[in-house]
């Protein structure tokens, strides 16, 4: 069911149980509701005029109360004589009762051993009639009924009263006819408005998320352009908003995954042509069995490997494959056997390496993969390091951590894309280079492994004056 029907039917669902209780409480139970209103009235009215009887200053307060409650009270002696008559208000035929009446009615009062509350005018009258708050629900009979309380009172002067209070139930059967037509014309009209404000709604609401869900195939098919309105609610608006930021993310993903296997082929292909150039000249040519030239298919294939392992150890890591093995050892004398492996570069392409530390720090973590982490740092800062070929390693302990940071003197990165320095498929240099040491996957390894150690790094970097590449880690 598409979101115009159910809105449709949401709203018309609160109408119509809308429309049934107006109906109920209006029609079907305004009869029970006004009877029981009355009662109530009698009740707590016949409870204040016994207290006042007990007054010497009764009638004056007796007086007031039925003139504002607009009942009927009468007090009556016990030699049948009216202490006080009050009937001005609804109820005032009450005081036409026979004296054969009022017996009968004092008689009943006191069989029932306590205060009586009838409805008179009735066809049918039980043995409920006779308990104090059971009145029938609706009374038989052409004549309009009463409510009736009688109590016989004594006196703090020693003399029995009989007291009865009363009031008319004023018929209400022209009164729920006129409530009935009013509701069928309220039930025609919100019935009518109900739809119109359906549709306008469903079509609100649903024509926006009709476009997000238009553009949303378009995004499913490859068109990262496709552009989602931000108009209707506040949370089509945020879907909109989002979506557009997904698209324009996943669109810089596929330019960078174009990119990689632009780059990874150019990779791959360079040093297996070199090997294959290589291998065929020695074979071909006995006289080019040279040490140089073997020594040139052997640092392509390690070239080679290196970059198929580089390769399958991102994917271990962003795969969540990999697992550490912690320990504790000195990072500082890890970093100086790294360093080790520089020798060559320095003695022959002039690269200045220096670690800056003043003292050995041991750490725990995973030996391996920290040395790789570091390894890296070095390769990028030797692939970008500016004309002076010098890269600087510093170690410095502050509160119990230690932070290795790895400067060039390159050309630095720019503000926008140190954001993005860290991905898998972005390079800051658009056009592709062979690097001179790596494969140019260092810096998202580095990123993998150090998310593994819940370690913090980062990247500080100036245009036209290098980048300085850091993590911290505890100490032991």
């Amino acid at each position: 069911m598409g979101i115009k029907w159910k809105v449709f039917c949401y709203l018309a669902v609160f109408i119509l149980i809308t429309l049934a209780l107006l109906w109920t409480f209006q029609i079907a139970l305004l009869d029970d509701f006004y009877r029981a209103i009355k009662t109530n009235t009698i009740k707590s009215t016949a409870q204040t005029v016994e207290k006042y009887l007990l007054d010497e200053n009764s009638q004056e307060s007796i007086e007031a109360l039925a003139t504002k409650k607009d009942i009927f009270i009468r007090v009556i002696n016990s030699d049948g004589t009216d202490r006080f008559v009050l009937s001005d208000g609804p109820g005032k035929n009450l005081k036409k009762l026979s004296p054969e009446m009022i017996a009968e009615l004092k008689q009943q009062t006191i069989e029932n051993d306590g205060p009586l509350l009838q409805i008179r005018g009735s066809q049918k009258r039980g043995k409920d009639n006779h308990s104090l708050g059971a009145v029938p629900s609706k009374p038989k009979g052409k004549m309009n009924p009463s409510i009736l309380y009688t109590n016989t009172l004594q006196l703090t002067d020693g003399n029995e009263v009989f007291l009865l209070i009363g009031t008319m139930i004023s018929p209400v059967d022209a009164t729920v006819e006129t409530l009935r037509t009013q509701l069928v014309c309220i039930t025609i009209i919100m019935v009518l408005f109900c739809a119109l404000l359906a549709i306008l709604m469903s079509r609100y609401i649903s024509k926006p998320i009709e476009k997000i869900n238009y553009s949303a195939k378009e995004l499913a098919h490859g068109n990262y352009q496709a552009h989602f309105e931000q108009d209707g609610y506040r949370e089509v608006a945020e879907l909109g908003a989002t979506l557009n930021y997904a698209a324009k993310e996943l669109s810089k993903v596929e330019t960078l995954r174009r990119e990689l296997i632009a780059n990874v082929s150019h990779d791959l292909r360079t040093p297996l042509t070199m090997i294959t150039a290589y291998s065929e000249i020695i074979r071909d040519l006995p006289g080019e069995n040279t040490p140089e030239n073997v020594q040139v298919i052997i640092d392509e294939a390690t070239r080679l490997t290196a970059l198929v392992n580089d390769m399958l150890d991102l994917s271990k890591i962003q795969a969540g494959s990999d697992s550490l093995s912690m320990e504790e050892f000195n990072l500082t004398e890890s970093i100086n056997t790294i360093l080790m492996r520089y020798t060559k570069l320095i003695e022959n392409d002039g690269y200045h390496i220096d670690f800056d530390y003043d003292e050995d720090v041991f750490v725990e973590a995973d030996e391996m993969k920290m040395s790789q982490v570091i390894y890296n740092l070095i390769n990028n800062a030797i692939n970008y390091t500016g004309t002076d070929k010098r890269v600087l390693i510093q170690q410095t302990v502050e509160n119990g951590f230690v932070t290795i940071s790895v400067a060039d003197t390159g050309n630095g990165i720019v503000k926008e894309d140190l954001t993005y320095i860290w991905d898998r498929y972005y390079k800051v240099d658009k056009s592709h280079k062979r690097s001179a040491v790596g494969t140019g996957l260092g810096l998202s390894i580095v990123k993998g492994i150090l998310e593994m150690h819940h370690a913090e790094y980062g990247v500080n970097s100036e245009p036209g004056k290098g980048s300085i590449f850091y993590f911290t880690l505890p100490c032991k």
